[in-house]
């Protein structure tokens, strides 16, 4: 049709009536059923066990929520910029239109605005956002027909659910969150204006690409309130005076990128890609709390680390113009913009440089300065004999983090890695889990998928096994040079010997060769079946002697499975992420099925097993290379063990509370690169566990010493089982000549009678 007949078909509409049937037949109206059956794709969700969102899958970031939830000052908000008239029109503003319309005939200024919230709708969902004369007369004649068959508040619902407000936020609930981080109730009239300034373009006024603009919109939608008579002058001048906080586009309120993959591969696997848009919610295991404590606990233990490494450089280095005036302000933002922020290690640009000060800009646009300790990192990369590839100049682009007492330090992205899991051992449930230091740059999960040497912290698993056979934590091995018959000689890690040792002694200083002569005299066959029996793949475990030293592999959550026996009292325990799985009307799709009673099915080593091995656990958080455990958290029902491989290439800690299991790693992808020469699991690891659990077991009691379980016989001040005491046990492994053994105790006193003794921790 000519566009001459177009438009004089769109002046003769009656605007106040209805749509004529010549109308919809000459402009080919495509059916607005869209709107009216309005079925918005929703993202797959994934949360928390306690609710919180930790990540949303899809094309679009939205979450559904009803007018009546919807703030009301954020709808007036909208209704004061976008559509003021909302509430009196038929779905056309009759004085906007007036104006366009003169454009459109005569040809005079550009064809456009004039846009009601319902005609943004219908160009939303039914047609394109490219401009002609064709599109605007279908527009008008569609959001007639809507007004007609929808009522206003169902009309503003589907619009603040179904608009595109940058960030891949869909509505403004999901914009609430990806700007701000929090739900809409929560937001201050300064965000709200910011958010209600977003639909005109989402793109130009975006708060993360560009806060200028953004808060150039802000303050019109602010002047708008006011003149609407919705907030008074004082109200806007102080939403405007207040200083926003606009989240980076990586944060989330739960850091825990490597579980949501974890339950989007499990949801795509049962459901398949529709998953993706029908609004399924995946609720995890996870405790908020818990995963929050142990994502800044990892990332706190490894910058800890990258402290006490070499200046690599800067990421990169990007011409600034000179002078210190908007120009530079603006370019530094431009050049920022190709670098990915963190919450922590803050990205900057270089501003001006000498050995006594740094000044940078960060993404924020915020300006600080770096001096004294600040600069310790990268002092030699100030001078000015610093080469080229280490020279901090301006235009350098790099990393900066704000200490605790808001003074700024140089830093540089870390190049270890950690994981940490940690486990109910009872239930299996995983409470928390860290992948990695960042899963943006390293999706790989260390925590489920690294199989790395556990080194020491294997060594509670041999000495489990060796309480079966008739060694007690009584038994006196030899710490003494050892050489196996094809010329392998291990040492200790301080290359020192001690000479008799208990065994209670020699795991809490965690000697070598009292290990490799242990596992000499059990046989390496039953302790692979062992370690297998207690959650490790045996044959992932060498068939020769280093498996005393934990030269086999293990998962971070493989080793948390195996501890659990040991806290739970001897039953093995299936790890558990995903709880739930509901679709977008809350119908329940799949879900785990609750934690069954710890019965003798799911035993794997007995109760005195476990006892036994708790006592001797204790003592590697009291006086052994773990004894900073009990000393700084204040506790005594803490257990657990280091782990250092050769050449410090892998640092665990693996431990337990009586309700709680966690497991750090900590080491480089590159399974040959040392963490440093003098590093080891109880300097990288186990300040991480600590850090986590302090704040897992804030407010939690200390637990009472444990009663000793039956059949176990108190001599001394150890306990061993019944009937090593009555047919005799392993006093001694010494270096040279035959195992040493008791002769039968003719009356051993009963763990009943003596249940009430005190037990040695």
């Amino acid at each position: 049709m000519p566009k001459h007949l177009l438009r004089a078909l769109v002046l003769c509409l009656p605007l106040s009536a209805g749509v004529p049937p010549q109308a919809q037949a000459a402009l080919d109206l495509p059916p607005i059923e869209r709107i009216t059956q309005y079925s918005p794709k929703l993202p797959l969700q994934v949360l928390t066990a306690d609710g919180v969102e930790i990540a949303q899958f899809g094309p679009e970031r939205r979450i559904y929520t009803p007018l009546a939830r919807t703030p009301k000052l954020l709808q007036d908000a909208l209704l004061a910029v976008e559509d003021t008239r909302f509430r009196e029109h038929k779905g056309i503003d009759p004085k906007g239109m007036a104006r366009a319309l003169f454009s459109w005939v005569t040809g005079v200024g550009r064809a456009g605005g004039a846009s009601t919230i319902t005609q943004q709708l219908v160009r939303t969902m039914l047609l394109t956002h490219q401009f002609s004369v064709e599109r605007k007369a279908k527009e008008i004649m569609l959001a007639l027909k809507v007004e007609e068959a929808l009522g206003k508040d169902r009309i503003l619902e589907i619009y603040m659910n179904e608009i595109f407000l940058g960030q891949r936020a869909y509505g403004f609930a999901a914009a609430s969150q990806a700007y701000f981080g929090k739900p809409m109730e929560r937001l201050s009239l300064a965000e709200v204006a910011m958010l209600a300034g977003l639909p005109q373009n989402p793109y130009y006024a975006n708060p993360v690409a560009n806060l200028e603009r953004a808060t150039q919109r802000q303050r019109l939608v602010l002047q708008r309130m006011v003149d609407t008579g919705l907030i008074t002058e004082a109200q806007r001048a102080a939403a405007r005076a207040e200083k926003l906080v606009i989240r980076p586009p990586s944060q989330s309120e739960v850091q825990a990128g490597h579980v949501a993959e974890m339950a989007r591969l499990a949801v795509v696997q049962r459901f398949g890609a529709e998953a993706y848009s029908a609004g399924m919610r995946v609720t995890t295991s996870l405790r908020a709390a818990d995963q929050r404590a142990a994502h800044a606990a990892l990332r706190r233990g490894v910058l800890a680390h990258e402290r006490k490494q070499a200046w690599r450089g800067p990421e990169d280095v990007e011409t600034l113009p000179a002078g210190d005036g908007p120009e530079l302000e603006r370019a530094a933002a431009q050049a920022l913009r190709a670098h990915r922020d963190d919450e922590l290690l803050r990205v900057a640009i270089v501003l001006a440089a000498s050995p006594r000060e740094l000044r940078v800009q960060l993404a924020s646009g915020e300006r600080v300065v770096l001096s004294g300790e600040g600069l310790r990192l990268g002092i030699a990369a100030l001078g000015p004999k610093a080469k080229a590839p280490l020279a901090i100049t301006r235009g350098a682009v790099l990393r900066v983090v704000q200490q605790a007492n808001k003074s700024w330090s140089l830093a540089q992205w870390p190049q270890a890695q950690a994981a940490l899991v940690s486990l109910d051992p009872v239930t299996g449930r995983v409470l928390a889990l860290v992948g990695s230091y960042d899963f943006a740059r390293t999706p790989f999960n260390h925590a489920t998928q690294a199989q790395r040497q556990p080194g020491s912290a294997f060594k509670p698993l041999l000495y489990s096994a060796a309480l079966e056979q008739g060694i007690t934590p009584a038994t006196v091995v030899d710490d003494a040079p050892f050489t196996a018959a094809n010329g392998w000689a291990p040492q200790n890690s301080d290359g020192r010997y001690e000479g008799p040792l208990s065994l209670r002694e020699a795991l809490a200083k965690s000697r070598n060769l009292v290990s490799v002569r242990v596992l000499q005299q059990l046989g390496v066959g039953p302790v692979r079946e062992w370690a297998g029996r207690l959650g490790l793949v045996a044959e992932a475990q060498p068939d020769n002697l280093t498996l005393a030293l934990g030269a086999g592999s293990a998962t971070p959550m493989q080793l948390a499975q195996a501890y659990a026996a040991f806290a739970n009292g001897g039953y093995k325990v299936a790890p558990v992420l995903v709880e739930r799985i509901a679709d977008a009307q809350g119908k329940v799709l799949f879900e785990a099925p609750p934690a069954a009673p710890l019965n003798e099915a799911a035993r794997v080593i007995s109760e005195r097993n476990a006892f036994l091995m708790q006592g001797m656990l204790n003592e590697v958080t009291r006086s052994g290379t773990a004894a900073r455990a009990q000393a700084q958290l204040q506790r005594t029902d803490l257990y657990g063990k280091t782990g250092t491989t050769n050449d410090a290439v892998d640092a665990w800690f693996a431990g337990f509370q009586t309700n709680l299991v966690a497991v750090v790693w900590m080491g480089h992808s590159d399974s040959a690169r040392s963490l440093g020469e003098r590093e080891s699991g109880g300097g990288l690891a186990l300040p991480i566990w600590l850090d986590y659990m302090a704040a897992a077991l804030k407010g939690v009691p200390v637990a009472g010493t444990a009663v000793p379980p039956q059949g176990l016989t108190r001599m001394g001040e150890e306990w061993w089982f019944d009937e090593w005491a009555q047919q005799g046990w392993v006093t001694r492994i010494p270096a040279d000549g035959p195992v040493q053994r008791a002769a039968p105790a003719p009356q051993p006193a009963s763990a009943a009678s003596a249940a009430s003794a005190p037990v040695p921790q």
